[in-house]
């Protein structure tokens, strides 16, 4: 079975068209159960995320902040495996027919077998992997299986890298490339800040791949200052926090809702 790069691909290019940025959300999986991960991802879904990244739970997450890491923290000490982040992709997908990727450190995939992985991921229905930590040079045998799978794969620029940096990594990469609006781990700032849109702008100049903005959006004021030069929003500690401080998961899921919502109004500038 194919990968889902092709839906991922179509669900930009619709928002493109739309005149807008797309809203794709990032929550982790086997959080709070797997049962209530899946829960939360159709809710944000719902609520009017066209992509959802599904975080895979580390020991030893380099960009995460402290509100991911502890969710993290919840689901590893449960005992989540990859199966359950597969199965996650692979409810959330069939539920909503929405493209679904898996955003992981390289050391499980590693460990679990690459071929193994593409091609599960691929069965499940998933749209591809977003790889913080995987060296572009060093990742030939995975963008072979991808490929081979129908799978994106999504790297990571920083405000950091060079104009030289951006070519090699965006032409590696396929689906979209993922930038981080800022040096440091994932969490909610007051402000994004203007070193996004100036990394929006050289990352441009390098592909015509759609660059999305992660890292510190948290409300709609900020999707939509970051819609106005990005191609994508990405929001994942903001739903995060909404349901590690919820009373219960039936308020989470109303809230991560809720927040889709908005931020949904946010990147089409009807907030």
């Amino acid at each position: 079975m194919s990968g889902n790069i092709q839906l991922l691909g179509d669900t930009l290019a619709a928002a493109k068209s739309e005149g807008r940025s797309a809203l794709i959300a990032y929550l982790p999986a086997g959080f709070p159960t797997v049962d209530g991960g899946i829960a939360a991802i159709k809710a944000v879904f719902d609520g009017g995320a066209d992509v959802v990244e599904v975080g895979l739970p580390h020991s030893d997450p380099v960009l995460d902040g402290p509100v991911i890491q502890t969710a993290d923290d919840i689901a590893l000490k449960a005992g989540l495996k990859i199966a359950d982040v597969l199965r996650t992709v692979r409810e959330a997908h069939e539920a909503t027919g929405k493209p679904v990727l898996v955003m992981t450190y390289w050391n499980p995939i590693d460990r679990y077998g690459i071929e193994r992985f593409t091609a599960e991921l691929a069965d499940a229905g998933g749209a591809g992997c977003i790889l913080p930590d995987l060296p572009v040079q060093e990742s030939a045998t995975w963008r072979e299986h991808a490929e081979k799978h129908g799978l994106a794969t999504v790297f990571v620029v920083a405000p950091s890298s060079k104009d030289e940096r951006l070519a090699t990594i965006t032409a590696a990469g396929s689906g979209f490339v993922y930038a981080a609006s800022l040096m440091g781990v994932t969490g909610t700032r007051a402000s994004v800040g203007e070193q996004a849109q100036e990394l929006v702008r050289r990352t441009k100049a390098t592909t015509d791949l759609p660059v999305c903005v992660g890292l510190g959006v948290s409300n709609a004021a900020q999707a939509a200052e970051v819609a106005g030069f990005a191609d994508g929003v990405i929001v994942g500690s903001a739903f995060v926090q909404l349901m590690l401080d919820a009373e219960d998961e039936t308020a989470g899921l109303a809230a991560v809702r809720a927040l889709a919502a908005d931020l949904a109004r946010g990147v089409r500038g009807t907030a």
